[in-house]
């Protein structure tokens, strides 16, 4: 048995994904430019979507900037996916995930083993998975998807 799959389908799912990772980084920049005003940092690292090495202090304002910066946009981004493609909010929020855990072990040449990055990051993606597909549902319910378990 083949797969057979339509060029249109994948040409409509590879432009989705590249609108979600612009909407992703172009999110995050703005709300890490936000969270450094906020807290009165004077200079924006252009590589701060990608730290992980920053040590884990409440006490320190870089790393809160970091974390809150990183939970906003990830909540942010969810429900901005779903209303880039409507439905499949999980399925492009954990790819995007996975694009930016890659593009962050390349820019800080190494894969990040930080547990508190870990658990933001977790976190982050559990909060853009719920937002995005129950906004998702509530915006596009007469036309959703539901799978049909009748073969289970």
């Amino acid at each position: 048995m083949a797969l057979k799959v339509k060029t249109a389908e994948t040409k409509v799912v590879l432009v989705n994904l590249l609108i979600c990772i612009i909407v992703f980084y172009t999110v995050y920049y703005v709300v890490l430019s936000v969270c450094f005003a906020v807290f009165r940092i004077k200079m924006l690292d252009g590589l701060a979507p990608f730290d992980f090495k920053t040590n884990p202090s409440w006490i320190n304002p870089y790393y809160l900037v970091l974390v809150i910066s990183l939970e906003i946009t990830f909540f942010l981004c969810g429900l901005l996916f779903a209303l880039v493609v409507e439905e499949w909010v999980w399925d492009y929020a954990v790819t995007v995930t996975i694009i930016h855990i890659i593009i962050t072990s390349v820019v800080m040449s190494e894969f990040p083993l930080m547990l508190h990055w870990w658990l933001a990051l977790g976190s982050g993606v559990i909060s853009m998975i719920c937002g995005g597909q129950i906004l998702a549902y509530y915006l596009f319910k007469d036309n959703f998807i539901y799978p049909i378990l009748d073969d289970f």
